[in-house]
């Protein structure tokens, strides 16, 4: 110990004598380290001619005996104290600024006490090979050597303020010599005994908030700041730290980390609070509850409410209307409004909270299904067209129109005859209360083409078509003016289908219409007994059926057709 105790005075000792080295290479060892009696013996423009009692006058430069109204304040004859600081022309160069200063350091040492703490703020005036020459706001001289500096030298040292503490007064030399690097030592010394008792307490500190960032707050907490990330402001989850708090306001924190390596210190608000989801586990919120909030933040994606604990919910977009084309939020809730909602998940693990508005409103389809029923005619808005058709709002539900409901004409497609924002008017041909969905039609408002070609074609009527498609159960025919008919396979009598061909002319008999459903079908086995009954008529009319066989008849009439 008495080795390490050696060690340290001879430390000390081989610093004070490098700082007093430095200091007389300031100072040169020259004259000017003394202050002059002088008197002034002339005036002549920015040069006064002071007697120093030398065998020539030194020169003082006017301008530093000059008022700021640009008066020179002496005159000749006056007494003056100087120093000198150099020589030109074998002419001593004097100064009285350098002199006042000088004064100054003599009085301040005068005055110093070895037993206080002789802390003194101070600004880099100039600088030399040693260190900087520094005064203190009542224009004391300093010097600070280099390496008591704890600064990375460079020219835009000057002018900067600094605090130092004086760490030795020469009486003899006029001298003092100040370090701000036993101040960062100290400082540094204080903050890591501090951070290594902080770091290690669970204890509430109250802490100051020196700046705000947007990423969080540094707070200081005794002599060492942390940082509080947003993160870790409130459970709300991230907030933006400027719209709570104030830079030098107090604030309960908790330190949550210390990165040795780094020296960071990591802070948190929330944790020194008490948990506010504890409350809702003891308050025995519970999903499918009502409760009142207030809406804090509106996004393009939904909306965060405020349960007034600082617990935040979400109402995602989906829950704030029954409408499923909602675009914004804030076509339906603003922000602090306060609104009513429903609890539709809680997740204390996660910390997540989410609520609904629209299970708290009654249901579009609900109000629907007690004002329309199928066949009522309705006017809608188109609010979507997909490949398959088009979705019509109609009360706010949407009913789908369906493209073989567009038009009689099967070529017609929703996309080709509607746009979105139209208004249609269509049919309620079907609602589905289980599965809340609608039919509906537009087609269904117009005269059916089967409807007009019933007026003129009925049941035993043989007609001509073309074959339009063939399927396992039958063949399509077109009759024309948009109208189709079915033949099926049990129909065809002796006719293979697989000989049929695709536009194909073909002959049958109507077998059945219904204009309600818009179907018609034909019968090629039907036209043969249509034509058998043909042929029996006309052999119970004939003069001369006693001349022929009923079956020679029948037999050439087939053949004719």
């Amino acid at each position: 110990m008495a080795e390490v105790n050696d060690k340290v005075q001879n430390s000390t000792k081989e610093e004070f004598e490098d700082f007093e080295a430095l200091l007389e290479e300031s100072f040169k060892k020259r004259e000017e380290s003394v202050i002059s009696k002088g008197t002034i013996v002339a005036i002549k423009g920015e040069e006064i001619f002071v007697d120093v009692d030398r065998k020539i006058e030194g020169v003082l430069r006017a301008s530093e005996v000059t008022d700021k109204d640009g008066n020179i304040t002496v005159k000749v004859g006056d007494p003056i104290d100087v120093v000198i600081t150099g020589n030109r022309g074998g002419r001593p160069i004097l100064s009285y600024e350098q002199a006042i200063r000088k004064v100054k350091v003599a009085d301040f040492i005068e005055n110093y006490d070895e037993d206080a703490e002789n802390i003194v703020e101070v600004t880099i005036r100039a600088k030399n090979k040693g260190g900087y020459i520094c005064v203190n706001e009542d224009n004391v001289e300093f010097f600070m050597p280099r390496s008591q500096s704890a600064l990375k030298d460079s020219p835009s040292l000057i002018g900067k303020t600094y605090k130092a503490k004086v760490i030795k007064v020469d009486k003899e030399n006029n001298s003092i010599l100040i370090s701000r690097k036993k101040i960062v030592d100290e400082e540094r010394r204080v903050k890591k005994e501090l951070i290594e008792k902080i770091s290690k307490s669970e204890e509430i500190i109250e802490g100051t908030i020196k700046k705000i960032t947007t990423y969080g707050m540094f707070v200081d907490v005794g002599g060492a700041d942390g940082l509080v990330h947003y993160s870790e402001i409130s459970y709300k989850g991230p907030v933006n730290p400027s719209k709570l708090f104030n830079e030098g306001d107090k604030v309960p924190v908790k330190v949550i980390n210390y990165d040795e390596e780094k020296k960071h210190l990591s802070l948190s608000i929330k944790a020194a609070m008490p948990d506010p989801w504890e409350e809702i586990i003891e308050d025995g919120l519970e999903v499918g509850d009502t409760i009142r909030v207030k809406v804090s933040n509106i996004e393009p994606y939904g909306a965060f409410v405020d349960l007034g604990n600082d617990i935040e919910g979400f109402l995602h977009i989906s829950e704030i209307s029954w409408d499923k084309n909602i675009k914004n939020p804030k076509d339906f809730i603003t922000e602090d409004e306060d609104i009513d909602v429903e609890i539709i998940e809680i997740n204390t693990d996660k910390r997540r909270l989410r609520v609904s508005l629209k299970n708290l409103l009654e249901k579009p389809f609900a109000k629907f299904k007690k004002a329309y029923k199928v066949g009522d005619v309705v006017k809608g808005v188109i609010t979507t067209i997909p490949n398959f058709g088009a979705f019509v709002k109609i009360d706010g539900v949407e009913g789908l129109l369906h493209n073989e409901d567009i038009s009689w004409d099967r070529s017609i497609k929703t996309k080709d005859i509607l746009k979105v924002g139209d208004e249609i008017e269509v049919k309620i041909i079907n609602i589905d209360f289980d599965g809340e969905k609608i039919s509906l039609s537009k087609k269904e408002l117009e005269e059916s083409p089967i409807a007009k070609y019933a007026k003129n074609h009925r049941v035993g009527d043989v007609v001509k078509g073309i074959v339009r498609d063939k399927k396992d159960f039958g063949v399509f025919v077109d009759l024309g003016e948009g109208v189709d008919a079915l033949i099926r396979k049990e129909d065809l009598g002796n006719v293979d289908i697989d000989e049929l061909k695709i536009d194909e002319e073909i002959e049958a008999a109507i077998d059945f219409i219904d204009t309600k459903r818009s179907r018609i079908r034909l019968s090629i086995r039907r036209l043969a007994r249509e034509k058998e009954r043909a042929v029996l008529k006309e052999i119970n009319s004939s003069e001369d059926n006693d001349l022929m066989s009923l079956g020679d008849l029948i037999k050439e009439q087939l053949s004719d057709n």
